[in-house]
């Protein structure tokens, strides 16, 4: 037997799975409560503690880890306009596996820096202009960040022309350097970002947090699994377009994987070209410490509509659940809360990172304008999460992600086969992808019900 314990620290579980190489095979998974607050690996031990009871006292040959504990990896992205590099700057972040906390764009001002280092973000992105394009937004920013004293590190990925000028204003800071996320209009680079960003993660921020053997964040490491789930790897099957959906206690997790072109004749494409492998990242929706994040994008009526309780019992809940994250329903009433709190975090979730269409009347007639990936023709949607993972009602949960009457302009699926992360070992996966990818695809295969 060749074991392999592959660690997930989440912000509120860690969850630990170990594998058997030889056989492709699953000897099994548990997960105990994330002592963050104390010591992280009191909450492995009691995780371990839970497998051992599973599989008796086993030897790992090989230990890999993910982590999203204490926050996860929490970033702040600048750039030039919203919609273009500002945006560039976010999707670097978000395929990296972080959480975006602040986005700014224009130059900044003394308010902005403020609020900035109030964020304390792990990382900061600065980006802005294309190579050769416009200089002075990035370089006032530069020298706004140059006159504090900022104790995370910042890497710069915008307007090539400017490095040097950069270097010399943030000598005394740590800055890393890249190639531009958009080196021109329309054209978007942020694989070089991306692998900073882990690389960053890696040697600063996990050693900061005390973990150990941590290879990457854990979004990263789920949309790894995504990844090779669509692509496949070499002469084994693949499952093609799909759409994942992650909602755990803090925030949700949205991956789509495939190149989302119009599948309506007739349409154009709008803004940036978004990426194949797609992550997206709702900080304020959650089934416990976000919870009242959902109540405020949806509106408390919709969530007792829903969960068929009073609107003054559904917000007694939920500032209890907030306040004791760790809580687990115990009665129907509960349960039900609890569903209509995932359905709608789906709901919400997936219109925020599906694409989107609208009429245009031009001289030639009826046409469309997409923003976004049309995700109408993706055929599988796979739900993982505790919340979701463990529901009695995966299939009507499903319905939330999918295309709706409600919001017709939106381009969620309109036919995905439903796919379960029972065992919640996607972000295991993923890790394993760096050692077997072979394996990791066909344990993936066999264990998505």
């Amino acid at each position: 037997m060749e074991c392999i314990l592959l660690i997930d620290y989440g912000s509120t579980y860690t969850k630990v799975t170990a594998v058997d190489l030889s056989t492709a095979s699953i000897l099994g998974t548990s997960s105990a409560f994330t002592t963050v607050e104390t010591d992280v690996s009191q909450g492995l031990n009691n995780a371990l503690d839970e497998l051992y009871k599973q599989t008796g006292k086993i030897t790992a040959q090989k230990t890999l880890a993910a982590s999203s504990a204490a926050g996860g990896l929490k970033m702040v992205a600048i750039g030039l306009v919203p919609e273009l590099t500002a945006k560039a700057a976010s999707m670097a972040s978000m395929g990296a596996g972080a959480k975006v906390i602040g986005s700014y764009s224009f130059e900044l001002t003394e308010d902005d820096i403020a609020e900035i280092i109030s964020l304390s973000p792990d990382i900061l992105l600065l980006t802005g202009g294309t190579d050769g394009g416009n200089k002075n937004c990035i370089l006032h920013n530069a020298k706004m960040l140059s006159q504090v004293n900022c104790v995370f590190p910042i890497i710069v990925a915008g307007n090539s022309k400017c490095t040097s000028d950069i270097k010399k204003l943030l000598a005394n800071h740590r800055a890393y350097f890249c190639e531009n996320v958009m080196p021109t209009i329309g054209t978007l680079n942020t694989e070089p970002t991306r692998q900073l960003i882990r690389d960053i993660f890696l040697e600063r921020i996990v050693l900061a947090k005390g973990l150990k053997g941590v290879l990457m964040p854990t979004p990263s490491a789920v949309l790894t699994a995504a990844e090779l789930l669509a692509k496949g790897h070499e002469n084994s099957p693949r499952l093609g377009d799909l759409l994942l959906i992650d909602v755990g206690g803090a925030t949700t997790d949205v991956y789509s994987v495939g190149y989302g072109d119009p599948s309506r004749a007739g349409t154009i494409l709008q803004g940036l070209p978004e990426p194949w492998a797609k992550r997206t990242v709702e900080g304020d929706i959650g089934m416990r410490y976000s919870s009242g994040g959902i109540v405020d994008a949806v509106g408390l009526r919709r969530v007792a509509e829903l969960s068929n309780q009073s609107e003054q019992a559904v917000s007694e809940r939920v500032d209890f659940i907030m306040n004791n994250p760790s809580v687990l329903s115990q009665n129907d009433d509960e349960a039900k809360l609890d569903f209509a709190l995932a359905a709608l975090a789906i709901e919400t979730a997936t219109l925020r990172h599906a694409g989107s269409y609208e009429e245009v009347y031009t001289i030639a007639g009826l046409t469309y304008a997409q923003t976004g990936k049309d995700l109408s023709e993706t055929k599988n949607l796979i739900l993982t999460g505790g919340a979701l993972i463990h529901s009695d009602n995966q299939i009507e949960l499903s319905k939330f992600a999918q295309h709706s009457e409600n919001f017709p302009q939106s381009l969620r699926p309109k036919n995905a086969k439903l796919l379960v992360d029972r065992e919640y070992i996607l972000a295991s996966m993923g890790l394993l992808c760096s050692y077997a990818p072979e394996t990791a695809l066909e344990i993936m295969l066999e264990n998505l019900t």
